[in-house]
């Protein structure tokens, strides 16, 4: 699997999101009422579910995944070169700047040996999200990760979940459970996604959010690395830039 790939061509990505401010109250005045609209919408998506329905107040804490309503506080990213894994993070509360440092290191590499980008959910999520954010910050969208005008062959966006389904189109598959089976360290042994608002807003704690997504980083690679029959990474290949 995967074998037409050199997986020294690969950028492993990662993203960690939270809502854009601290909590429903702060938000300014127009985006309230635009939030209070998709609140509705996902409480009669809930309904439906037969989930209990919340208020926008408290269903605040989800802002973090609509770009619209979110932002990005940690980018982790993962290449190998000869054996050891190299991981580097863009992390901070200005995400405009951390964006930018990203949007340059893409430009950068794509002069070098950086053809392919990897995530896992990446097609669905943090693809589609980064580029939204980089248009709302001002940021030019560096052309490995511009979707606009290319022909779907020339798009290079590997997605570990996606891979996982081989055309099938059952629900999601977290990369905990895709870890799990393949015998790869789980990335969960701290906090989830779920917490990464809270652990950012609340507890002011954004070095453990970086190591959450550095883990989660080192897990899509070694994952990649399992659909291509090849030997995991320990913990002594990896070098932290």
């Amino acid at each position: 699997m995967l074998e037409n790939i050199n997986i020294e061509n690969i950028l492993f990505l990662d993203i960690e999101t939270v809502p854009m401010v601290a909590g429903y109250e702060e938000l300014p005045e127009n985006f309230r009422r635009l939030w209070d609209k998709k609140a509705e919408n996902l409480s009669r998506g809930d309904n439906l579910a037969g989930r209990p329905v919340q208020s926008p107040e408290e269903i605040f804490e989800r802002a973090g995944i609509y770009a619209e309503f979110g932002k990005i506080i940690c980018i982790s990213t993962g290449i190998l070169r000869n054996g050891s894994c190299w991981i580097k993070s863009y992390h901070g509360e200005d995400e405009k700047q951390l964006l930018a440092d990203f949007a340059g290191m893409l430009v950068k590499g794509a002069d070098k040996k950086i053809q392919f980008l990897c995530a896992h959910n990446g097609k669905e999520f943090d693809y589609p999200y980064l580029i939204r954010r980089m248009l709302v910050n001002g940021i030019r969208v560096p052309p490995i990760l511009d979707l606009s005008g290319k022909k779907p062959w020339e798009i290079n966006h590997l997605d570990t979940m996606e891979l996982w389904k081989f055309g099938d189109y059952k629900n999601y598959t977290s990369l905990e459970l895709l870890a799990t089976i393949f015998g790869i360290p789980t990335p969960k042994d701290d906090i989830s996604g779920q917490d990464v608002g809270r652990v950012f807003w609340q507890e002011k704690d954004l070095p453990r959010i970086v190591t959450y997504c550095q883990k989660d980083v080192i897990t899509i690679v070694n994952l990649i690395l399992k659909f291509k029959g090849e030997p995991l990474i320990n913990q002594s290949q990896i070098t932290y830039v």
